[in-house]
């Protein structure tokens, strides 16, 4: 395990950290999960393996400090990771980034272009949510006030979860689980999918093949987006595809 400090009051993201040679890989969890549980199996498959691989907490999740003065939004989340990959002397990583880690690595991306050379998404968030109660993820949580939801309301969405969610879940600070929720639903300006659209460096989109096609997926492709629909998984498509993943992963950060 390494750590940095990221913020004026010294709070620290911590990561696991997989040693190797050529260019470093940085894999980033979803909304309340950590990345060792989500990635370990695809950062050693021997498709992927030996390259240095950096598995980041996002602050307020895993191993990762909570402190309850920061507002967790998309842009504060990729400047911390910023301060923590510079910290640890990555520049040009090729990011792998999962929901509302997707999300923060386009931001990361759009703002630090020397921290990344390319980015493989999977099904990360791109458009801004409705709030709506009773739904699960980022449209769910934001739909609660922060008080409402520290105070017992994320045991009702910690109940709905399936099982690796909530296993996850329950490792993440509520306060920064709403904070990020929020964030990641009211989006950025421009947009996550307009700072995707407008970069230039490799980026592939993985996402469910049983949800159906990705919308706006022919503007992704005609900015040069490679979006790949994966059969026989769910949004968590690292854990419900495993085999697969590894061979598509390997094969966007050869192209």
């Amino acid at each position: 395990m390494r750590d940095a400090a990221v913020t004026a009051a010294g709070d620290r993201i911590r990561w696991v950290e997989l040693p190797g040679s050529d260019a470093p890989r940085v894999y980033l969890h979803g909304l309340g999960a950590t990345a060792a549980a989500y990635f370990a199996e695809a950062a050693t498959h021997p498709l992927i393996a030996g390259h240095r691989t950096l598995l980041v907490d996002l602050l307020g999740h895993g191993l990762s400090d909570r402190p309850r003065d920061f507002d967790y939004s998309l842009q504060s989340h990729a400047g911390a990771l910023a301060a923590a990959l510079t910290d640890a002397g990555v520049t040009g990583a090729e990011v792998i980034a999962h929901g509302m880690g997707g999300a923060v690595a386009i931001v990361l991306a759009d703002r630090h272009p020397e921290l990344v050379s390319r980015l493989v998404l999977v099904d990360a968030g791109l458009d801004p949510v409705e709030p709506v109660r009773g739904a699960l993820g980022s449209a769910g949580i934001a739909a609660c006030s922060e008080t409402e939801f520290v105070d017992g309301g994320w045991e009702e969405i910690r109940d709905r979860a399936g099982a690796s969610w909530r296993a996850t879940m329950r490792l993440t600070d509520p306060t920064a689980l709403h904070r990020s929720a929020t964030g990641l639903a009211r989006g950025t300006v421009p947009t996550m999918r307009e700072l995707l659209v407008r970069s230039e460096i490799p980026r592939t989109f993985l996402h469910p093949e049983a949800d159906g096609p990705l919308p706006g997926e022919d503007g992704l492709r005609e900015a040069g987006v490679s979006v790949v629909a994966v059969a026989d998984c769910g949004h968590d498509v690292m854990l419900d595809a495993p085999e697969a993943f590894a061979s598509l992963v390997a094969a966007a950060l050869a192209a």
